[in-house]
């Protein structure tokens, strides 16, 4: 099989008796960019839980960067969900960043010139430099969503994972966010994961999406996942993929199937395997 940086074989993950997502075989191309989407409670994060090792299938099997995955790989860069600073919190900017390093030991961080310098060129990464010294619970969230990021680039991981790293914040700073990230993996051609609600400022960097709800899943390209055919199989109920100014709206008959995918360029045509990629469990 072709190398791949992340691969389930009918995997199935359950809670409290439900299936979250049953069957799913699908590989992650190694230097690929994925979208991961479906509603709240669709089992996005829990996915990411999988590949970093803090959570386990119920049945198949899953492989990470040509193993089994464990917690603390440090070849694994995480951005998890946003949660507030507390605004007194005596924690710099830097000092979040360095966590990436040390964060694992108890106590402070040892003086080390080697992990300053990997620490100052994550901080310069991500263009955050005038900000490093400041409270981080005093920063703005695009702020400390820069600093998330370098604090899970600093390692120099061969797999990136983001889990809803646009939530709250507006336009401008998703750009910039989605920018950001977009540029270290074509620079690097490391792989993504990215978990999100809105795939407006990451469509023009994802090369595949998988799409969860309900237990049902689809994965393909962005042309062959996101049409009216392929999410009202996977909705189970009628969904319509609308062009409406150079934007893509997705309705369907249920709150959690609305979004809205901006449309900068065309999207690209699905590979003949990709139209085969959609799981309905029975």
């Amino acid at each position: 099989m072709a190398p791949a940086a992340v691969r389930f074989e009918h995997a199935t993950l359950a809670f409290q008796g439900r299936a979250v997502w049953r069957d799913l075989s699908v590989a992650f191309d190694d230097g690929s960019f994925i979208a991961i989407l479906g509603p709240n409670g669709a089992g996005k994060t829990s996915l990411l839980r999988v590949v970093l090792g803090t959570a386990r299938l119920d049945a198949g099997r899953v492989e990470v960067l040509g193993g089994r995955p464990r917690r603390g790989n440090s070849a694994i860069g995480y951005v998890p969900q946003r949660h507030g600073f507390d605004r007194d919190l005596p924690l710099r900017g830097r000092d979040l960043v360095r966590l990436g390093l040390d964060g694992h030991r108890w106590g402070m961080g040892r003086p080390d010139r080697a992990a300053d310098h990997l620490v100052e060129d994550a901080i310069e990464a991500v263009e955050a430099q005038d900000y490093a010294d400041a409270p981080v619970g005093r920063l703005s969230g695009g702020e400390q969503q820069r600093l998330r990021i370098a604090q899970a680039l600093v390692g120099d991981p061969r797999l990136l994972l983001c889990d809803e790293p646009l939530a709250h914040l507006d336009l401008r700073h998703q750009r910039e966010i989605a920018d950001l990230v977009g540029s270290w993996q074509r620079r690097t051609g490391r792989t993504v994961l990215f978990v999100t609600h809105d795939v407006n400022p990451v469509l023009p960097l994802v090369d595949q999406v998988l799409f969860v709800v309900r237990g049902r899943w689809a994965a393909g390209t962005p042309g062959a996942i996101l049409t009216s055919e392929r999410l009202s199989e996977l909705y189970a109920s009628h969904v319509d993929v609308l062009r409406v100014h150079e934007r893509i709206i997705v309705v369907g008959d249920t709150a959690d199937a609305g979004f809205e995918i901006e449309e900068p360029h065309p999207l690209p045509d699905a590979a003949a395997g990709d139209l085969d990629a959609i799981e309905t469990p029975g």
